[in-house]
This record gives C-alpha cells, sequence and structure tokens, in this order.
C-alpha cells in the first residue's frame, strides 16, 4: 500500500515588535515583524478602546505613518476603514514601520516627553488578524542621547533577554496578553513587598516629597487582606505603576499590574499621623485596581471573553464588575486597619450622598447604566445627574445593601464574601466567563438565599435602597440632612448630631470652575434655577442690581428674601429673569454609631468591617 505523502509543516508564526522613542517629537517608532506567513490577503489593525475603559478611543487616529515592505520592496497598504489596512503578501516574513504620537498623560493611552514614557499595548501594537493567539515579542529601546541613560524600564511582560535597566527583549503568548501589560520607562523609583510569597513592586514617578516606605507598608496590608478574601493569589508577581501630577486621579487594572495617577500632594509626608483626605483616596484607588485583579480580569463577564477591540462590548453586568469592586475597595482599608470605623463610615456617607444627589437615579436603572456605559457613563454631558446614575456608586450601594441582606438573612452564616468566593470558584479559577445573570444566581446559590426580589428592586427598577434600615441593624443610624454648601458630602461621628448648619437658599445650579466669571455648568432638577428658566452657559452678572462674582454669589442668593432679578449673558445676548431661590433639599447622608446598640448590633458590625477569614 502506498504511503500518502504528509504534507510539510506550516512555519510558526510570530509577530515582533521593536519599539524606539523620540522623547522630544513625543512619538513611538516601531518596527513590526511578522514571521512564517503564507501567501494571500493579510489585515492588521489598532484597537479602538482598552479593557477597562468603556469608550471608544480610535487609538488609530494618533498614528502618524505606516509603511510595509517584503523581501525590501514596498507594499501596497490600503486602508479599510478608520483602524484597519488590508495587503497582499508572498509567503515569508513582512516589515512594517510606523509611527504613533504619543502625549496623553493618562491611563488608557500613551504618553512620551523628555522626563517621562509610558504606554499601553491598545495603543502602540497593531494586531495582525489570524496571528492572534501566536507568540508575541517585544524590544524595548532605550532613547538616544546622555539624558536618558538614568532611564529604566518597569513591566510585569515576561523578560526574555533583558539589561539590568530594563531594556531588552519581552514576550508574550498572544496579543490579549501583550496587550496587558503596560510600560513605564524612566528615571523613577522602586519599593518591593510580598504578599503570601508572591513579589509586589511599586514604581514611583514624579517628583514628590512623600513617604513612599509607609505607602508600601500600607499597601502591603490592603493587598493581604484581599487575597485572604478569596484564598489564591494567581499570579507570580504584581506592578503598582504610580505616576504622579500636580492635579489628577485615575486607575485602570490589568491582569498582573495596574497603572495609576493622582496628585503628588496624596502621597503621605515623612512622620505624618493619621490618613489625610488625599492619602485615603489613593488607598482607596490602589485597593479598587487590586481587588479588579480576581473580579473583572479573571472573574470575566461572558460579553468580554475574547471580545473584539474594534467596537463596543455590552454587557448589563458593569454594576457588578465596578460596583462591587468599588465597595470592596474602601471596605479593605478598614478591614486591614489603614482607616478606622469612623473613617469608612464617613466614605460611605460620601458615597450614598454622591447618588442620593443625582435625580438620573430615578430614572436609569443600574442594568441600564451598566448597558449604556459606552454612550451616556462614558460621554457624560452637563445633564448627567439629571439623566444617569453611575453604576460605580450605586453600584457599590447595591453590593452593601446586598452584603448587609445576606448577612441578616443568613443569621451571620453568610455574606457577600462568600459570594464573591463562589464566583471566583466557579468562573474565575476555571476561566469560564460569567453569563448576564450569573452574579444573581451564584449569590442565591453560594448563600442558599432566595435574593429575587432584592435583585428586581436592586437592578431593575429605579426605587432607592432600604440602606437605612439595613444599616441600622448594624447599630448604624442614617439621617438625610441640607447641604452646608457645595464641599458637604456628608460625614459619620460617634457622638449625636450637634445642632444643624444653618441652610442657606440657592439656585439649585453648580459653576463652572476657573473660569473667573459665573458661568453655570449644571442645572438640577426641581431646582430654582430650573423654574426660572436659567440654562447651561448663562453668565450671571448681577443679582438685584449687584455686581455677581465667583466670590459673592452665593452670599448674594443665600440673601435674598424672597426673589430677586438676575440680569446673565446668554450666549452674547442680555437678559433678565426673576428667581425665587429655594433651600436645598435633604440629601447629605449623615451616619452615626449608635451608642447603647443592642449587642447582636454591635456583634453583626463588628464581623461585617473586621477582616473575613479567606479560604486558602
Amino acid at each position: 500500500m502506498a504511503l500518502k505523502a504528509m504534507a510539510p509543516p506550516q512555519p510558526q508564526q510570530t509577530v515582533e515588535y521593536r519599539i524606539t522613542p523620540d522623547p522630544a517629537a513625543h512619538l513611538y517608532r516601531v518596527r513590526m515583524r511578522i514571521h512564517g506567513l503564507s501567501a494571500g490577503r493579510m489585515e492588521i489593525s489598532m484597537a479602538a478602546w482598552i479593557p477597562g475603559s468603556y469608550m471608544i478611543r480610535d487609538f488609530a487616529r494618533h498614528l502618524i505613518s505606516i509603511e510595509a515592505r517584503q523581501d525590501e520592496r514596498p507594499l501596497a497598504l490600503l486602508k479599510q476603514d478608520k483602524q484597519t489596512w488590508v495587503f497582499e503578501v508572498k509567503e515569508g516574513d513582512v516589515d512594517i514601520d510606523y509611527e504613533v504620537y504619543a502625549f496623553d498623560l493618562s491611563v488608557r493611552g500613551a504618553h512620551l516627553d523628555t522626563t517621562h514614557a509610558y504606554f499601553n499595548g491598545t495603543a502602540i501594537f497593531l494586531a495582525v488578524r489570524g496571528c492572534e493567539h501566536a507568540p508575541h515579542t517585544v524590544a524595548l529601546l532605550p532613547p538616544s542621547g546622555d539624558d536618558f541613560r538614568r532611564w529604566r524600564v518597569a513591566t510585569s511582560l515576561s523578560a526574555m533577554d533583558t539589561l539590568p535597566s530594563g531594556f531588552g527583549r519581552y514576550q508574550a503568548p498572544s496579543y490579549e496578553d501583550l496587550i496587558d501589560h503596560p510600560v513605564e520607562m524612566g528615571a523613577f523609583e522602586r519599593r518591593s513587598f510580598e504578599v503570601a510569597g508572591v513579589p509586589h513592586d511599586l514604581v514611583v514617578s514624579g517628583r514628590h516629597q512623600g513617604d513612599v516606605d509607609r505607602f508600601c507598608r500600607d499597601l502591603e496590608r490592603i493587598c493581604e487582606t484581599h487575597r485572604a478574601l478569596f484564598g489564591d493569589l494567581p499570579l507570580e508577581r504584581y506592578l503598582f505603576l504610580l505616576t504622579l501630577v500636580s492635579d489628577g486621579y485615575g486607575g485602570l487594572e490589568h491582569k498582573s499590574s495596574t497603572s495609576l495617577i493622582c496628585s503628588r500632594s496624596d502621597l503621605p509626608r515623612p512622620a505624618q499621623g493619621g490618613v489625610t483626605e488625599g492619602y485615603c483616596r489613593l488607598l482607596g484607588l490602589c485597593s479598587h485596581e487590586y481587588f479588579h485583579l480576581w473580579n473583572v480580569k479573571r472573574i470575566r463577564p461572558q460579553a468580554f471573553m475574547d471580545a473584539s477591540l474594534d467596537r463596543e462590548v455590552h454587557t448589563g453586568l458593569l454594576w457588578a464588575f465596578e460596583g462591587i469592586t468599588s465597595y470592596y475597595d474602601d471596605l479593605a482599608l478598614v478591614r486591614s486597619g489603614v482607616i478606622g470605623e469612623l473613617d469608612y463610615l464617613t466614605l460611605l456617607a460620601h458615597t450614598i450622598t454622591r447618588v442620593l444627589r443625582g435625580t438620573g437615579r430615578l430614572k436609569q436603572t443600574l442594568l441600564e447604566s451598566s448597558f449604556d456605559a459606552w454612550t451616556k457613563f462614558y460621554k457624560q454631558d452637563e445633564n448627567a445627574p439629571n439623566a444617569i446614575v453611575s453604576y460605580y456608586a450605586k453600584g457599590a450601594l447595591v453590593a452593601l445593601a446586598l452584603d448587609l441582606h445576606i448577612r441578616l438573612e443568613s443569621g451571620g452564616e453568610k455574606s457577600l464574601d462568600d459570594v464573591m468566593r463562589f464566583l471566583w470558584c466557579h468562573y474565575g479559577r476555571p476561566g469560564l466567563g460569567v453569563p448576564e445573570d450569573g452574579v444573581e444566581r451564584a449569590a442565591m446559590e453560594a448563600t442558599g438565599l432566595d435574593l429575587s426580589d432584592f435583585f428586581d428592586r436592586a437592578l431593575r427598577s429605579t426605587e432607592d435602597l432600604p440602606l437605612a434600615r439595613l444599616l441600622d441593624r448594624f447599630g448604624i443610624e442614617m439621617q438625610l440632612r441640607p447641604a452646608a454648601d457645595l464641599k458637604d458630602l456628608g460625614g459619620a461621628s460617634d457622638r449625636p448630631a450637634d445642632e444643624a448648619p444653618a441652610v442657606k437658599k440657592g439656585l439649585g445650579v453648580r459653576f463652572a470652575a476657573d473660569t473667573g466669571e459665573v458661568r453655570i455648568a449644571q442645572v438640577f432638577d426641581g431646582s430654582a434655577a430650573r423654574a426660572a428658566g436659567l440654562a447651561v452657559g448663562d453668565v450671571l452678572l448681577a443679582v438685584d442690581g449687584i455686581r455677581a462674582t465667583p466670590g459673592n454669589i452665593r452670599d448674594l442668593i443665600a440673601d435674598t428674601q424672597t426673589s430677586c432679578q438676575i440680569h446673565l449673558f446668554r450666549r452674547d445676548e442680555l437678559l433678565s429673569l426673576r428667581v425665587t431661590p429655594q433651600p436645598p433639599p435633604a440629601d447629605t447622608c449623615q451616619l452615626r454609631l449608635l451608642h447603647g446598640s443592642e449587642d447582636a448590633a454591635v456583634l453583626r458590625r463588628r464581623a461585617w468591617l473586621q477582616p473575613a477569614e479567606g479560604v486558602d
């Protein structure tokens, strides 16, 4: 019998990138080589969005030039759409040279100047259709010139052949893995600590006078608290990338790292006691992104499994993956002992206040908020407080209510911690996607409770949550009062409330900051401004004949006995409107630890706010 001839083995396809920064021009010059191609039509593309930030960002708009060659011969690139090119190739290798403009100092894109370099893979790496699961390698070259001799590299990419500075070659098993490791280059400082034997690095870029050692110690406690909750730490190392600026805030999660940006004043000062508001905000941000290591990076919505990066990917689960994370970020601060109970309740009061101050919560359900993140939450306009609700903030309150409800209904035997461990064991650890009803079903299966009515109210209706009743069972009194001023977000105390501050009448608007004029930025539903016909963009000139300035406008309005005459510019037309100022609504949350609470309530509160037992 004749043997059938075997087909020759197909060449191993690989994708290589070589990145040369040009800091003065804010350009990353990229040489891309695709190995082992078969003859035919090829397609390359740039991502339109970055996982974790649900907005179309069109990274291809920063691509300045692109050309392709094979065997030193130019190839004709045919652009198919805003981010896709096709071309014909012979069997063999292809080189593609392109330049990316990088001047976005954020955690989502790419930035490069003579003091700092940072990029996410979605903003830099072109993808090759058909090679998504092929090995990818990256060679990071230092900028040329003596000014950059002190530069180093920080990334969670797997090193292949690197110098002590970190410049050199890195590898990733797939394109999806490649783009999940941001890269920092510069003269940064580094600290290290361990959690359950796993190395953690903190890289800080930017000038500061903060106590980074204390920051590391607090981070270690927070990370260990999250690890204890899940019982697993599913990685070999973790990297915090922190960029300090004069005024900024943001974070983005990755599988083995996180990118953070904050004000340099948020860092604690040497010998500083306590936790300042800014430092607490920074620790909460770090806690939030670290919790994502499990919740969204490994416990993932089914919709995000192999998600396309060229278009929106909708899910109604962002309330769970961002909202539950937003609940645990502050909860971990008190459970780790970094802050006290009253500090935590103050943070909780602020979240409640933020949600109650938006009438959009009465119009948009939490499932709708999650699904419409791409077009509403990430593209907010001046009417956003009146039209939408945040799946971060209200999602955190739903997680709080769910946790307290489970604890009460199970007699303290179960909690939201058990739900998260269930999700980890059944979805995260085996790498399965969570279906749209998966979190609800997991909560009921993990606790043995029928939570259908709870979820219908919390997710599919616009009813307010019964927070006051739930908190009362944990020895915490919740009261609502009018705000003393715009900065008043409520708070917490362990003493009876002092005499309520005097309530000043107002217009029910938010003024634009740092404009030098009294310009309306937002008009709230049910406000005096809405009733009088004031609009966003109006510039107030005078109140009852007295010149209005950013410094006196609130007092001018508050001193009005009944109504006042306001002169204003709308566009370039002078108008005069009569307005009747109103007292602010009771939408500011004040929480108080109840003295003499029954022992059961105190025990419930301790079990809730003290460290949870994980599963090792």
